[in-house]
């Protein structure tokens, strides 16, 4: 028997395409504004088969993996930081929310005057998409957390080094996890806008190429590539550990 949890999502993008498929057939727009399910299906099929999508995911992850982990290294100690330390939340605090509302893409005209037509520039737009959303989410988590955990500790004799490793960092962690999956979020858009502005081998550019070809088969192809690629990130790594935090603190769904 099908699992329901694998039948109702495959109905459900069945229906979608089947959806597609009478919208295309109708005729309301042309093939090259509106293709069909088979033309995009093509466009992907000669995108793997010529190697340019291959090319293209790998370039694009490559930026994407240096400037994520910059993200990582940087936000969740300067989140703790901020989540433990009150002049620090007054001061870098006030900056880091500031940021955040700043789109990532406004970094790019900067990054190209400090760092010239190259990935660099890319990697510093993804860094900043995804830095911000990083640090708060682990600063909220830190403050969150209950603060017996941390009395308890200090009574324990716990200090330094330990008492973050030990008790703030695992009080924190479900909101460092979320925080990292909302940076992983802001920085594939950061990445796309990046490459869509600046000619360079990766996804963004094969967009860009579609766009200005007027090919929307290629267009709609590398669209749903992105969303393939973000999707099996986030079920190959980030739903393993959620579900690892479920069971860790007693919140799974029965």
């Amino acid at each position: 028997m099908i699992n329901r949890k694998i039948l109702a999502p495959l109905g459900f993008f069945a229906a979608l395409i089947a959806l597609w498929q009478c919208a295309s057939s109708l005729g309301l727009w042309p093939s090259y504004i509106f293709p069909s399910p088979a033309d995009v299906a093509v466009s992907i099929f000669h995108g793997f088969a010529d190697g340019n999508f291959i090319r293209a995911i790998l370039s694009s992850f490559k930026r994407l993996f240096i400037g994520y982990g910059i993200s990582i290294s940087i936000g969740i100690p300067l989140g703790l930081l901020l989540g433990r330390a009150r002049w620090a939340r007054n001061t870098i605090g006030t900056m880091v929310l500031g940021l955040q509302s700043l789109p990532s893409i406004c970094w790019l005209p900067l990054a190209m005057l400090w760092f010239g037509l190259s990935d660099r520039s890319i990697v510093f737009v993804v860094i900043m998409g995804a830095l911000m959303a990083i640090t708060l989410a682990a600063a909220d988590g830190v403050k969150n957390s209950p603060p017996i955990f941390v009395r308890a500790a200090r009574t324990l004799g716990a200090r330094g080094f330990f008492l973050y490793s030990r008790v703030v960092f695992p009080a924190a962690l479900p909101a460092i996890v979320s925080g990292l999956k909302l940076g992983w979020t802001f920085a594939w858009r950061s990445l796309m806008a990046g490459e869509l502005l600046y000619v360079t081998v990766g996804l963004g550019q094969l967009l860009a190429a579609g766009r200005e070809l007027n090919d929307m088969s290629l267009v709609l192809s590398v669209m749903l590539l992105i969303i393939a690629l973000g999707l099996s990130f986030d079920r190959l790594v980030f739903h393993p550990v959620e579900s690892y935090l479920r069971d860790r603190w007693g919140s799974r769904e029965s």
